[in-house]
């Protein structure tokens, strides 16, 4: 299995230019993408639906999308209301069905400056041919450590392992069911986006369980960051800061430790142009 994790600004790309297609086309290589920065009705890209517009670029693949940004673009048309909403948020594309999803707004701390916009989790369970897998695409905040570490303490509890519904259905004339069983949710995670912070940050080590006088402890049920368990060094992000070149890893896949055995080959596609987030990739054999 290939699992991608994407911030794809967007569509604009490294070089400025607004391209759907481009990401479109790295996405199509994945098995299972994670994507942050989905636009919808934004003038920056057109006012496109790029949810839709993916689910028409990739007719093969399931997609959810989990709008965590909110705002009216609704317009007056010869007296009737258009309704339409100006959103911004996480998505994922699967090759195989998506069970079912959920949409986990994280904390947002008030600004005066700079602009710190509300960000969330997708979470989903993707049935793969050997069975259910829970998969959470992550946006945290570029603002702050504090606002990001609240962020992870909320998205930890939040993921509690049980679905969008549990127990006996005892209301049969409302089929809240319809007739189906209750669905999985596996314990074991696979999260996977923007964190927006660099390997040894505090909030890096709130997600892995690491603690500053334990720092090669492992705890039963901890994420292990997919790039340190292969023993490699890569970025994801490249800016120009103060006219210097600056490259840092802001995005990552953190899995199961069940799953470190199973984990193949993890890399960064540094020369993909489609986003100023390079695409990070994972093989693992589920």
């Amino acid at each position: 299995m290939k699992l991608l994790s994407f911030n794809m600004q967007y569509g604009f790309g490294a070089d400025g230019v607004y391209d759907l297609g481009r990401a479109a086309q790295v996405i199509a290589a994945a098995d299972i993408a994670c994507l942050q920065e989905v636009d919808r009705h934004w003038s920056r890209s057109g006012f496109d639906d790029q949810p839709a517009l993916l689910e028409t670029l990739l007719p093969e693949r399931y997609c959810v999308f989990g709008p965590g940004f909110d705002m009216d673009a609704s317009q007056l048309v010869a007296g009737r209301v258009v309704n339409r909403r100006r959103q911004f948020g996480p998505m994922i594309v699967s090759r195989w069905p998506i069970l079912w999803s959920r949409l986990h707004l994280l904390p947002l701390m008030a600004m005066i400056d700079p602009i710190n916009t509300q960000t969330a989790a997708l979470e989903a369970c993707i049935m793969l041919p050997s069975g259910p897998l829970r998969v959470v695409s992550v946006h945290l905040a570029h603002v702050g450590v504090d606002e990001r570490l609240a962020q992870i303490a909320a998205l930890k509890a939040a993921l509690v392992p049980v679905g969008p519904w549990s127990g006996q259905d005892d209301e049969h004339a409302r089929n809240w069911t319809e007739g189906q069983s209750e669905p999985p949710c596996p314990a074991q995670m696979i999260w996977a986006g923007d964190f927006n912070c660099e390997p040894g940050s505090a909030e890096h080590s709130a997600i892995t369980g690491a603690v500053p006088y334990h720092p090669g402890a492992r705890y039963r049920g901890a994420l292990v960051d997919a790039v340190a368990a292969k023993g490699v060094r890569l970025h994801s992000h490249e800016k120009v800061i103060g006219g210097h070149v600056r490259h840092r890893q802001l995005d990552h896949i953190f899995v199961d430790a069940a799953f470190v055995p199973r984990l193949g080959p993890v890399w960064a596609d540094t020369l993909c142009p489609a986003s100023d987030h390079f695409p990070l990739w994972a093989e693992l054999d589920l």
